[in-house]
């Protein structure tokens, strides 16, 4: 039988719904019945709003995916804009303050405490600069990711950015394919460090080169189901598909079709296309492909142009290839990457970034899947100056290891998937371990992915110490803790972490983070990198080497965030919650 998903979007979805939405807006949060809450909230996904979760109920988070990150001229200032009118809520964070833009890890935007009265201004708003939050969330494609200086990159292979443009006009809102099983993911990468991350996509297009009638074409070669949630990671595999530039979009239809008629939608747990993937092997799927979906006769895999694929944290060939820092574009011009800590800016500091772009550059800024801001376009003669200017006291190119490779989900702040507070936690390590841990020798990328659960929207599984929510007791006390898992890393050989350690009082992960370097250093042979002194090590040794240790690191949020109604308030407690609230925010009666 059909889950209750596919019953309420049989019902309605797609485009239809944005119509119900601005009624709901104009007539308020009461008018959404309580009885068919859960209903509605599934729904407005498809146009880009979560609800957010117990104790906050009338707020929404909502998301805006621009294709490949990329925010032309005017759209970055405009978030800055709408996050600080529309995105602040009834209690400050003490790290961030009221009202900010957070860089997710597929370069989107995300904002929280937005009421449903709100979203048509919002929309409005985000519509005259050409940005939506169509598709942002919800069982359809998702935001197409790619490198995000793709047509400025020096090193690409292939320009990715017109096959993401025409996949983005093509597939939003097309209702061939507005309503499939689950999340359909989608990376679309032409450079050599392979940061547009297909490994862990459903559909990963990938620089490829193939000789057809006896002139060589640069296009993409396809793999097909990856993914990292509820512990069930994979990395997507090949079909052995080539595609050119003029048959990409046909070809990635047609997968998007297939997923459409064969994945399952009756069970939302095994509806994701890796599964499928598992169960047919990817013979059959091309087979398939071929003879139902295509009409034209698909090319065997080209020549993989990936051979220097070094987006990969910890690899003895790798670098910095987040992006962050000062790199000389195609065209002479400069980009100048900053790290934004946990992916968080404060709507004050998007609108000065901005200035800068504006003042400095051409305007564009691009997001990254590592939570980071890129400026582009800018002149090698205003680099000193757009530099000198405030705000990248705080959003440095240059930022301390442990501040550049941390990353963090919302956590129990905001989602009520999440078992564990993580921005703020996330922040306060990397300060700590910047403050009291030297790296050894040689380590200029350590990257530290903290999850809240297992649905991995940190992609903890990828980074070199990956950390995900769990709880245990403390002396006799329940507290949060977080599992730690090592040696993880994409591009060539790429190796999801291992899980050594369960459940350590957040408190003791500083110190086992101290404890694991210190044994590295000790350990290593010569240069050795950390991922292959992990790689050389099973699981019971390197368990040995995670001592978790109460250390100088105190954590404010060991007590159980996920029951609190905000973990940030005075009094936390569900009791004092002021939801739901009116747009202004009145609060609502309960018996309302």
């Amino acid at each position: 039988m059909p889950t209750d998903v596919e019953e309420w979007k049989s019902e309605l979805y797609g485009t239809d719904i944005r119509a119900h939405m601005e009624r709901f807006a104009e007539e308020g949060w009461d008018a959404i019945p309580e009885d068919e809450r859960d209903a509605w909230f599934e729904r407005f996904k498809w146009y880009g709003l979560y609800h957010q979760r117990a104790g906050q109920e009338s707020y929404f988070m909502m998301r805006i995916g621009p294709p490949a990150g990329v925010l032309e001229p005017g759209q970055l200032r405009k978030i800055g804009e709408v996050a600080k009118e529309y995105s602040q809520g009834p209690a400050e964070n003490p790290e961030f303050g009221n009202g900010w833009a957070d860089v997710t890890t597929r370069q989107a935007i995300q904002l929280h405490w937005i009421n449903i009265e709100d979203v048509p201004a919002i929309w409005d708003e985000l519509e005259s600069v050409g940005l939506s939050t169509l598709q942002a969330c919800g069982d359809s494609w998702r935001n197409i990711v790619g490198c995000p200086v793709a047509g400025k990159d020096k090193h690409e292979h292939v320009d990715a950015l017109p096959t993401i443009h025409e996949l983005n006009d093509r597939f939003k809102g097309n209702e061939e394919h507005s309503n499939l099983p689950r999340k359909w993911k989608v990376s679309v990468t032409g450079c050599r460090e392979g940061c547009g991350q297909g490994d862990i996509n459903d559909l990963a297009l990938e620089p490829a080169t193939k000789e057809i009638d006896g002139e060589a074409v640069k296009g993409y070669n396809i793999r097909v189901g990856g993914g990292l949630s509820r512990n069930e990671e994979r990395f997507a595999r090949d079909i052995d598909v080539f595609a050119t530039p003029e048959r990409v979009a046909d070809v990635s239809g047609g997968i998007s079709a297939l997923f459409r008629e064969y994945g399952d939608r009756e069970n939302r747990y095994n509806a994701r296309i890796k599964f499928l993937v598992d169960e047919w092997g990817t013979e059959k799927l091309r087979e398939t492909l071929q003879d139902e979906f295509v009409d034209f006769e698909l090319h065997t895999a080209g020549e993989d142009l990936r051979s220097e694929y070094t987006y990969n944290a910890g690899y003895e060939k790798g670098g910095h290839h987040d992006h962050v820092g000062i790199h000389e574009q195609a065209d002479g011009n400069y980009y100048v990457g900053l790290n934004c800590l946990v992916g968080r800016v404060g709507a004050d500091d998007v609108i000065a970034m901005a200035d800068a772009a504006e003042e400095y550059a051409s305007g564009e800024a691009r997001l990254t899947q590592r939570q980071n801001i890129i400026l582009t376009d800018v002149p090698e003669e205003n680099l000193d100056d757009l530099l000198a200017e405030d705000v990248f006291e705080h959003y440095s190119p240059d930022p301390h290891p442990f501040m550049r490779g941390s990353i963090a989900c919302t956590g129990t702040e905001f989602c009520s998937l999440s078992i564990v507070e993580t921005k703020n936690r996330q922040v306060r390590y990397a300060r700590w371990l910047k403050e009291n841990v030297e790296l050894p020798n040689g380590v200029e990328d350590f990257h530290i992915h903290l999850s809240g659960c297992t649905a991995s929207c940190a992609q903890p599984q990828i980074a070199d110490v990956s950390l995900r929510g769990m709880k245990t007791r403390k002396n006799g006390e329940p507290v949060e803790a977080l599992d730690i898992g090592l040696g993880g890393g994409l591009g060539e050989n790429p190796h999801f972490a291992e899980w050594v350690t369960e459940r350590v009082p957040a408190d003791e992960v500083p110190g086992a983070i101290e404890n694991l370097l210190a044994n590295f250093e000790e350990q290593r042979e010569g240069e050795e990198s950390f991922r292959a002194f992990v790689a050389s090590r099973d699981a019971e040794e390197l368990a040995e080497l995670v001592d978790p240790e109460e250390t100088s690191y105190e954590d404010p949020f060991m007590h159980n965030t996920k029951r609190t109604w905000y973990p940030y308030a005075e009094d936390d407690s569900m009791d004092a919650s002021p939801a739901p609230n009116a747009a202004d925010g009145t609060p609502l009666s309960a018996d309302d």
